[in-house]
């Protein structure tokens, strides 16, 4: 019989955060297999932890991979964890978790510590609606494509930052999205934990004058919905009738599907719609 891969949660912080069920499953699987062994000796030395460490990170993630993979179909088990919070999330655990259910390896989480999560109940804005960005990609052309993509989102917006680049990072945001709200999260459970609420111009400029220290979680206001349907509503308006009709038929829609589509954006019934287009043809 094959063994179980055990995702498990490691603390974001504060090393008593780790829960009682982690501790025991590290001590029994038969490999831990770690992002960076160097930072996860310290948590198995601090719970007197011996089990054998292997690492397992994004550089290495599909050779490795396999390599447990194949151990967990001899029987082994195999306990995941990443530097800090739920392996999988902004990690190469993604990657072991899909070859494992490929491969019909019985998989299992023993949830904890998030620091996503964590900043979001911590932020005040509203949390029953939100979006995972994780960190921006590091390339323009793509960063500004995910920029974009986010000025028309209307949920609460996570993001991850390392230090050195929130200043820049704020300002983009600004520059893009226009003026938000935002929470910048810092050292999350540790002792010099920071929760900074602010707005996006705000804390660009703070953080360009002052130095941040520590791993950051930006929590940022969604799009406002109605402002977002007034702009939608102007654009569309300069828009030529046909045009309009078109910018829908070529997205799959049917002509009646389109011309109440149409209908909405201009504030017109279907029936003034389709008298138009008639009087056109």
């Amino acid at each position: 019989m094959a063994g179980t891969l055990y995702l498990c949660a490691t603390p974001i912080g504060n090393l008593d955060d780790i829960t009682f069920r982690v501790l025991e499953t590290l001590r029994n699987v038969d490999v831990i297999a770690a992002e960076d062994t160097r930072n996860s000796i310290k948590l198995l030395n601090r719970f007197e932890i011996k089990t054998p460490m292997t690492s397992y990170h994004e550089f290495n993630k599909y050779d490795k991979g396999r390599q447990l993979i194949e151990q967990l179909l001899e029987g082994k088990n195999v306990a995941v964890i990443t530097d800090a919070g739920m392996p999988g999330i902004s990690d190469p655990g993604e990657e072991l978790v899909k070859m494992a259910h490929e491969a019909g390896v019985p998989v299992t989480v023993l949830p904890g510590a998030c620091a996503c999560v964590t900043a979001l109940t911590l932020s005040g804005l509203p949390t029953r609606r939100f979006c995972f960005e994780a960190f921006l990609p590091s390339a323009k052309k793509e960063r500004m494509e995910v920029l974009e993509e986010l000025k028309n989102e209307s949920r609460t917006i996570v993001l991850y930052e390392a230090p050195h680049r929130l200043a820049k990072t704020l300002a983009e945001l600004f520059e893009t999205l226009g003026e938000r709200r935002v929470t910048v999260c810092r050292e999350l459970t540790k002792k010099h934990e920071n929760v900074f609420l602010t707005t996006l111009s705000a804390a660009a400029a703070y953080y360009e004058e002052n130095e941040a220290k520590g791993e950051c979680v930006l929590v940022v206001e969604g799009a406002d919905k109605k402002e977002l349907l007034r702009a939608e509503q102007e654009a569309c308006a300069k828009l030529d009738l046909e045009e309009h009709m078109q910018r829908y038929l070529s997205e799959g829609m049917s002509k009646k599907e389109a011309m109440k589509a149409v209908a909405a954006d201009r504030g017109l019934s279907k029936r003034e719609i389709y008298a138009m287009l008639l009087e056109r043809e």
